[in-house]
């Protein structure tokens, strides 16, 4: 999300498509973007490089990690970790929907390791991942309430 630029939103399609070269797998990752999502969206800028979260300091780098630490202190949760969302989230996705573990397993960019199972499943499973991400907002919503 820090390295979010404008370029990489289809905001007709509702989708952000994180080039290869960030991620860990080193392979394209789309993310379906539901409304929640988008509406956390700043104005968007003309630059299709510019990024969508800058830092305070300097416009060409990235908003930090530790200013989303920061954050986390500020609201009194210094026990979180900005990575330990993606481990929330996985926790509640797992224990409290019934979407399949591979489409819990895709929204996190997590191949399969059965090399077997894997060369047969050449699907992104994103129709799936965008029902998955809209239970996500609603659950987060709600629980910010």
């Amino acid at each position: 999300m820090r390295g979010l630029r404008w370029g990489e939103i289809d905001t007709a399609q509702a989708v952000w498509t994180v080039p290869g070269e960030r991620m860990k797998a080193g392979l394209e990752h789309r993310v379906p973007l539901v409304p929640e999502a988008v509406a956390c969206l700043p104005p968007r800028d003309d630059d299709p490089a510019a990024l969508v979260f800058p830092g305070a300091i300097d416009a060409e780098r990235p908003l930090s990690d530790m200013t989303l630490l920061a954050v986390l202190k500020r609201m009194g949760r210094s026990d979180l970790t900005v990575h330990g969302f993606r481990s929330t989230f996985r926790d509640w996705a797992g224990e409290s929907t019934t979407h399949a573990r591979e489409v819990i397993e895709a929204a996190l960019a997590h191949r399969l390791k059965d090399k077997a199972e894997a060369a047969y499943a050449r699907g992104d499973l994103f129709a799936k991942r965008r029902l998955l991400m809209q239970d996500w907002a609603h659950f987060a919503l709600s629980a910010a309430a």
